[in-house]
């Protein structure tokens, strides 16, 4: 069967369910697999004594593999004590850097993850929806761009070429279970 031509899609997984920057890091794995060149930046991971194991692969299989975390921390939560203002400016370089990566004709997958939960993290701001829509706008045809977040906007939702939302049923934390190696990081 002849390979179609690319048409680079907006993919978007949003829901209050676990799995979406797993199963972003699933289509890491698989584009990986067909030798193209991968970026993965994080808005929120970052600035945290924790060893991601996304970020340990990105080291064992650069330059095909770049995961940059950008985040200073989820705000207000798990401890964060940092000033708005620090997470704002950490969300505007990440910003900055995904479009600057999205037009450089470099990649052939982008990850955008938790960008989603910058529009509105628990009455947080950092980044507008108009600024989101604007990075979609930049988006080359052949590019694969996906953004994971919580409570997808609806203007986003209607960009996108695929939307799946999870939907939590059980999770581990019900059982006061944490945060598990290898599993959740």
């Amino acid at each position: 069967m002849p390979e179609a031509p690319r048409r680079g899609l907006t993919v978007v997984y949003t829901g209050h369910g676990k799995g979406k920057t797993t199963a972003a890091l699933g289509m890491v794995f698989r584009a990986l697999g067909h030798g193209w060149r991968v970026l993965v930046i994080q808005f929120f991971k970052g600035d945290w004594p924790i060893v991601f194991g996304e970020v340990e692969m990105g080291k064992r299989l650069h330059p095909q593999l770049e995961v940059v975390q950008l985040g200073k921390g989820f705000v207000g939560y798990m401890g964060d004590k940092k000033p708005r203002d620090e997470h704002i400016a950490a969300a505007r370089e990440a910003m900055r850097q995904a479009r600057e990566r999205i037009t450089s004709g470099k990649y052939d997958l982008i990850v955008l993850d938790e960008l989603i939960y910058a529009i509105d993290y628990a009455g947080v701001q950092l980044v507008s929806v108009e600024e989101v829509l604007a990075l979609l706008d930049a988006k080359p045809p052949a590019l694969h761009l996906v953004l994971t977040g919580r409570d997808a906007p609806q203007a986003i939702i209607d960009r996108a070429d695929l939307v799946t939302e999870m939907k939590e049923v059980k999770h581990p934390w019900q059982q006061k279970i944490p945060a598990q190696v290898g599993v959740d990081y």
